[in-house]
């Protein structure tokens, strides 16, 4: 059985008032080595999630908020974004590229692209963020509070694995806290900041700063106004493959908003080219990329299949990723795995664990099992 959704073009949002004073910065330096092997060919924000490069759901969303110019920090393979965005016209933007040659972090890196800046209030994003957050109400929070920075701040239900962000009750940041194992409140920062200009000028420029453990304290210290922004929306961070694969499903599923998304939400979404036999199934949020193809009684569930993958008849692949080009063979059981690009899975060879293949590897049939029988 299948159960997809045929893909389409990706449009603009049309008649969106335009968000007065206010540009967008989004951070997509990082190495995304936690994602290897699937960075070794493309930056992180530019992977395929949800059948677009992940950073088109995040420039849609800027988009749709109301924001028209968007700075990208760039640094590891800074070609790909310019190669593949442009200007940033299709997407209704105009946008400028500044490369990081040194790893700066966040605070670094934001200071990197002020040359670029020239509006009086700034939106910084995080670029490996997923997340339903309104922009705009995060300027709003900003600009009534008459905050020097506003921090998105969303609850988790266990903290322990994050630094926190203690406040007051009328929104107040308190503190910037590391990880304990007896955190005071289950707030996080999410990646997202509303920043005044003149605060963007002050961080030390030509060096590494981390925001949280600098900036933000800093300006606390000097008695600046340091708000948060708390809402409900969705969130994940897709630091590891596990939650890119998350991510992309929940995006195809319309559990995650976006306006970038090339079909219509459903439990599958086909890419122009792809072939999926009748007896086969795919769902749970799956996508089937360009001219991949899934043969007779394969089972494809919450994963990612990049294009000109193949998947061989009786296979059974869940929560993984298969990269450009890859073949998994007859009967072969893949779950919670990463597949490179133009990589080879044997017949009958069981993955399983977060078990990764790098790029070209060929596994012969029964070669990598858990099970002892053959």
């Amino acid at each position: 059985m299948v159960s997809c959704l045929a893909a389409g073009s990706v449009e603009p949002p049309l008649g969106v008032e335009p968000l007065l004073g206010v540009e967008a910065v989004v951070l997509v330096g990082g190495l995304g080595t936690r994602m290897r092997p699937l960075t070794l060919s493309a930056p992180k924000p530019m992977l395929p999630t949800a059948g677009v490069p992940f950073l088109t759901h995040l420039l849609g969303r800027i988009r749709a908020a109301g924001v028209r110019h968007v700075v990208l920090g760039t640094s590891y393979r800074a070609e790909v974004f310019a190669t593949h965005f442009g200007n940033g016209a299709a997407l209704g933007l105009k946008l400028d590229y500044v490369v990081e040659e040194q790893p700066l972090g966040t605070g670094g890196g934001i200071r990197n692209v002020a040359s670029a800046l020239t509006e009086p209030d700034v939106l910084v994003f995080n670029g490996d963020v997923l997340s339903g957050l309104d922009p705009a109400e995060v300027m709003r929070t900003h600009r009534k509070a008459g905050a020097d920075v506003t921090l998105h701040l969303v609850r988790v239900p266990d903290p322990r694995a994050f630094g926190c962000v203690p406040t007051t009750a009328d929104g107040q940041v308190l503190g910037f806290l590391e990880k304990t194992d007896d955190p005071p409140t289950d707030l996080i920062n999410a990646g997202c900041y509303a920043f005044r200009r003149e605060v963007i000028d002050s961080i030390p420029e030509g060096r590494a700063v981390s925001v949280e453990r600098e900036t933000f304290p800093g300006l606390l210290a000097a008695g600046a106004q340091v708000h948060a922004h708390v809402d409900s929306s969705y969130w994940l961070d897709l630091g590891t493959p596990a939650a890119y694969v998350q991510g992309s499903a929940d995006l195809v599923r319309g559990l995650a908003p976006s306006p970038a998304l090339p079909g219509p939400v459903g439990e599958a979404l086909l890419l122009p080219g792809a072939s999926v036999h009748p007896d086969a199934r795919v769902g749970g949020g799956s996508v089937v990329g360009a001219g991949t193809v899934v043969q007779r009684g394969a089972q494809v569930l919450g994963s990612v299949l990049m294009d000109r993958a193949q998947v061989g008849p009786g296979a059974h692949v869940q929560r993984s990723v298969l990269g450009v080009g890859a073949h998994v063979g007859a009967g072969a059981v893949l779950h919670d795995a990463v597949v490179g690009d133009g990589a080879v899975v044997g017949a009958r060879c069981e993955l399983l664990n977060g078990l990764r293949v790098w790029p070209g590897v060929v596994l012969p049939d029964n070669g990598v099992r858990f099970s002892a029988d053959v």
